[in-house]
């Protein structure tokens, strides 16, 4: 017997998860330039056909206005670090996952498995509905499975407003020398060029607004004395005199291939190296004897000859940048995650440039709060786990600078986008963004396809831990597809949602006011902080109704 049953987006089922175990996701409120995202979960008796191959069709909504994707199963060894797990953790021991959204094989069919269950991610993409969408649309979803059929009835209820623009910058780190590795192209070849700009649109699709941009090879995530792969965009001529010259075009080219994916900010890649700012990032140039490394390890961050060409460099780009407008656009680095042992080396580092980047945003991921008390960081980027006594620091009237980001030492309490971790609990961000007016959001992995210290190149399709390096999800948001296409995830989806969340409540705030829109999260959730989640996708699911709700009853009250 056939079994089907639309359920939210943010529910992960397993292939031994019950289809009754779900709750029903009967409708939805939807802007006109929204997407809503559901899941159709599918299984077949044992007895049944070990497998048939089932076609989906919809009623009520233009068909072009909707887009299928299998929900796929991917390993985990490590879906959190031992011990270090709480009761918001889906499971906790090693297996199948469901995190990958692939295209629909079989002409288009899913599979309906004997004594397994699946999903279908359905998108409903509202501007396909035309600009003047609104009320409700009752909508027919159809599994044929030849011998059986089943009819799933869904409400679409289109308020009749957009949301606003995303004002949160969000950066998840760009590996572009993990594409050039994966789908063996030279480093800045036409077709590295045209991966780029796939991976790029996929970001901006997802919120995410900001790339690093490695005008030098990023110096992060990096062995001891060991290299990436060259992926620096600015070209350096060292002369014979010493003098140095630079070349702007891949960066142009970047910068344009980045706009026109719809990525806005541009962050330049870190002056110095990770965890302590005491070497320079490798630095590649022309020179009499050929094209060779300058800088690198063996570096010193402060050493007479490394300040004299970041000065130069510096000055340059910005006049750059400024010539093309762009200036404005760009946030800078010093070094990633420094500890509080390291702020007399962060300092010097800092402070043998930051009188050329003043008026501009320099920010840098990091913990202690000290670095922003002594003024060594205008512009930190604290954990989720560590931001209270940033919010403290910078008090009401000054919070909306603050950024905040999460890697893979955020596990307890905390939203994060492990593969273990329900949907509800990564999506929630969102709420927790507008709650304490954060000013941008920073992840470390969008396509991170190397082991720690990127020693080699791991399949993410095989291994979505890095070796062993981080718990499954943490690495990477999309997955290397065939033809250099970034197949999403289920969790790069429920952290945009999180993203349209902020974007209603901003709506909301605007028609009633900050102080009822918060007062309606937590009558739902309780008191919002960064320590607490919500799990339960029913309960994310209601408390965005709410919210939704609100909304439309403002804008009707407006209109009569």
């Amino acid at each position: 017997m056939l079994h089907a049953k639309l359920i939210s987006s943010l529910d992960k089922a397993f292939p031994d998860s019950p289809v009754d175990g779900f709750d029903a996701f009967p409708s939805s409120f939807a802007y006109r330039n929204s997407v809503v995202s559901l899941q159709i979960a599918t299984r077949s008796d044992p007895g049944d056909p070990h497998r048939r191959f089932a076609r989906l069709s919809v009623s009520g909504i233009p068909e072009e206005s909707v887009r299928w994707r299998q929900v796929d199963f991917v390993p985990s060894l490590m879906p959190c670090y031992p011990g270090r797990s709480d009761a918001g953790y889906l499971r906790t021991s090693p297996g199948l996952f469901p995190d990958l959204l692939s295209p629909l094989g079989m002409d288009g069919r899913c599979a309906v498995v004997s004594g397994q269950t699946r999903c279908v991610w359905v998108d409903i993409d509202v501007k396909a509905l035309g600009p003047g969408a609104s009320g409700r649309y009752p909508v027919i979803f159809t599994v044929d499975a030849g011998n059986e059929k089943a009819e799933l009835a869904f409400e679409l209820n289109v308020i009749p407003a957009s949301l606003p623009e995303q004002e949160i910058k969000v950066t998840q780190w760009f590996h572009s020398d993990c594409l050039a590795d994966w789908y063996r192209v030279p480093v800045f070849s036409e077709e590295h060029w045209r991966i780029i700009e796939n991976f790029m649109r996929t970001a901006a699709k997802n919120g995410i607004n900001t790339v690093l941009t490695p005008t030098f090879t990023p110096p992060l995530d990096t062995h001891v004395g060991g290299e990436r792969p060259t992926v620096q965009l600015v070209g350096v001529k060292k002369y014979a005199s010493g003098r140095y010259a630079f070349d702007f075009s891949l960066l142009d080219r970047w910068t344009d291939t980045a706009l026109r994916s719809g990525i806005k900010y541009f962050e330049i890649a870190h002056l110095f190296t990770q965890w302590g700012a005491a070497h320079a990032p490798k630095v590649m140039a022309s020179t009499p004897e050929g094209f060779k490394k300058i800088f690198g390890w063996e570096t010193e961050a402060c050493g007479k000859e490394y300040v004299r060409f970041l000065r130069r460099y510096l000055t340059a780009l910005i006049a750059h940048m400024k010539e093309r407008g762009l200036d404005g656009r760009c946030l800078f680095h010093i070094s990633d995650e420094p500890n509080a042992e390291q702020l007399p080396q962060y300092m010097k580092s800092r402070n043998s440039v930051i009188d050329l980047l003043e008026g501009y945003t320099v920010m840098d991921a990091l913990s202690n709060v000290d670095f922003y008390r002594s003024g060594a960081v205008t512009t930190p980027i604290p954990s989720n786990n560590h931001i209270e006594p940033f919010i403290e620091a910078f008090g009401e009237e000054g919070r909306k600078g603050l950024w905040t980001y999460y890697c893979c030492g955020q596990s307890i309490g905390v939203s994060n986008r492990f593969f273990a971790m329900p949907g509800a609990r990564t999506r929630f961000i969102g709420c927790q963004f507008y709650r304490y007016d954060i000013a941008g959001f920073l992840q470390w992995g969008y396509n991170f396809y190397y082991n720690q210290g990127s020693y080699d190149l791991v399949n993410p399709f095989t291994d979505s831990t890095g070796n062993y390096f981080v718990p499954s999800g943490d690495t990477y948001s999309v997955y290397p597809g065939s033809g250099g296409e970034a197949l999403e995830s289920m969790r790069i989806n429920h952290f945009r949602e999180g993203l349209e969340d902020l974007r209603a409540l901003r709506l909301c705030e605007s028609l009633v006011g900050r102080d009822p829109v918060i007062a309606a999260l937590e009558e739902e959730c309780g008191k919002i902080v960064f320590s607490r989640c919500l799990c339960n996708s029913t309960d994310m699911e209601r408390l965005r109704a709410k919210i939704d709700g609100m909304t439309a009853a403002a804008l009707e009250a407006a209109n009569n």
